[in-house]
């Protein structure tokens, strides 16, 4: 898509659909495969604190979903974290405002 017809509010709304249309519970065996997949190398900055919420009872049920082809959503409602990822391209955290849309649409969900 070229720069000059980027929507930005549309392009947000189509990712917000696509999550809930996508949202899912994602079971600790399929994040303990991801870890793996997203964490290859033992000395990742992120892979500690990933672990540990993972690995914790108290997380609750962790959310999984596609915003787009590519990038992919993990959000803890209970813990109300998340990351975006694209396999073998990058990821980062849920910034608050992404958060805070995460939790609406599980909220939302029957």
């Amino acid at each position: 898509m070229e720069a000059e017809n980027l929507n930005l509010k549309e392009l947000i709304e189509s990712r917000r659909h696509a999550v809930a249309e996508s949202l899912g519970p994602i079971s600790v065996a399929e994040l303990s495969a991801l870890t793996e997949e997203l964490f290859p190398f033992v000395d990742h900055p992120w892979l500690e604190k990933f672990s540990e919420v993972v690995n914790d009872p108290t997380s609750g049920t962790f959310h999984h979903a596609m915003a787009d082809d590519q990038v992919h959503v993990l959000y803890c409602h209970d813990k109300n974290i998340g990351m975006w990822f694209i396999r073998g391209v990058g990821m980062g955290p849920l910034q608050p405002e992404h958060l805070e849309i995460m939790r609406e649409i599980v909220e939302a969900k029957p």
